[in-house]
């Protein structure tokens, strides 16, 4: 992580060094909090936040969901993520992580009376899985945890207190000498992965699971929009395992880890064992509308300069 200068935290611009919080806060015991995942990029008209206002509107929708009441609107967010990015110096594409937590004045479990405090910082990241993945793909392994159970936490929040679950199938998946884990269901259907959608192709058709057990994803979203200007068909449904192994293409989707391919799962090849043709169609339209190539999606890009 390249450290910035600035992090915005409760409506101001503290040095990077001062953005600590309370040991015996909230969050830090009991997992409540919102956050969210945003890229800016490095396009020629200069820095640009892709799809702000859905991250903002997401970030919220988890408040919501985990009952925090978060002290800031929707539009307050958003300008508190310019005014970030217009107060630090970055190089390159830039990585964005708003949180909402609890923090210091009351413990116990019951969240209600702890006060609320909310940061954005913002850091250069490349790749999430590697730029070697991004080309030409990654391992997977499924994973011994299954996703999160929708009888058990809410899986449309993107709250810190999910992804004990992630963590866990991300590091059993590198110690087995992958570089990324695919969770199933409790009813041993594809949810997601650590961090991450997922996609499968089959005879030139693009497959997704339903959102019955995983986060809307906007990346997500924004592929299969992409795919539809394509012509490519596209069919939101239940996957299991073995179809995986035998796909003609996978791969991964989100904001860390944008479009990356899947070579292998469980030591079987997927496909060619490279980016498949239509994934790397896919990635070439995206990095196109993220970079602001695409007059069509300049709608989704926030210009900081």
């Amino acid at each position: 992580m390249k450290e910035a200068e600035f992090i915005w935290k409760d409506g101001k611009l503290i040095p990077w060094k001062d953005a600590t919080t309370h040991i015996l806060s909230h969050t830090l015991h009991y997992g409540n909090a919102a956050f969210e995942g945003t890229r800016a990029y490095a396009t020629k008209k200069g820095l640009a936040i892709f799809r702000l206002s859905d991250h903002v509107k997401r970030l919220l929708n988890s408040t919501k969901i985990v009952a925090i009441k978060c002290p800031y609107s929707q539009s307050e967010l958003e300008a508190a993520h310019i005014e970030l990015l217009k107060a630090n110096v970055y190089d390159g594409n830039v990585y964005i992580r708003p949180i909402v937590f609890l923090g210091y004045g009351t413990m116990g479990v019951t969240h209600t009376h702890a006060p609320v405090n909310v940061a954005i910082a913002a850091w250069e990241w490349g790749a999430y899985l590697g730029e070697d993945g991004i080309l030409n793909g990654i391992k997977v392994k499924t994973s011994s945890f299954a996703r999160n159970s929708v009888k058990s936490t809410m899986g449309k929040a993107k709250i810190a207190a999910n992804y004990l679950n992630s963590q866990m199938a991300k590091h059993e998946a590198l110690e087995c000498g992958c570089e990324e884990a695919l969770l199933l269901d409790e009813s041993g259907f594809v949810a997601e992965g650590s961090g991450e959608c997922f996609f499968i192709v089959r005879d030139g058709t693009l497959i997704t699971p339903p959102y019955d057990n995983s986060l809307e994803s906007i990346t997500q979203a924004t592929v299969i929009e992409i795919a539809k200007d394509l012509n490519i068909p596209v069919v939101q449904r239940r996957i299991s395992r073995d179809e995986v192994y035998i796909a003609d293409e996978a791969f991964f989707t989100g904001t860390a880890a944008e479009i990356t391919p899947i070579r292998e799962l469980d030591f079987r090849v997927i496909g060619t064992g490279k980016a498949g043709a239509l994934t790397q169609r896919l990635q070439k339209e995206f990095f196109s509308i993220v970079m602001g190539e695409n007059p069509k999606y300049t709608h989704y890009l926030t210009y900081i300069d």
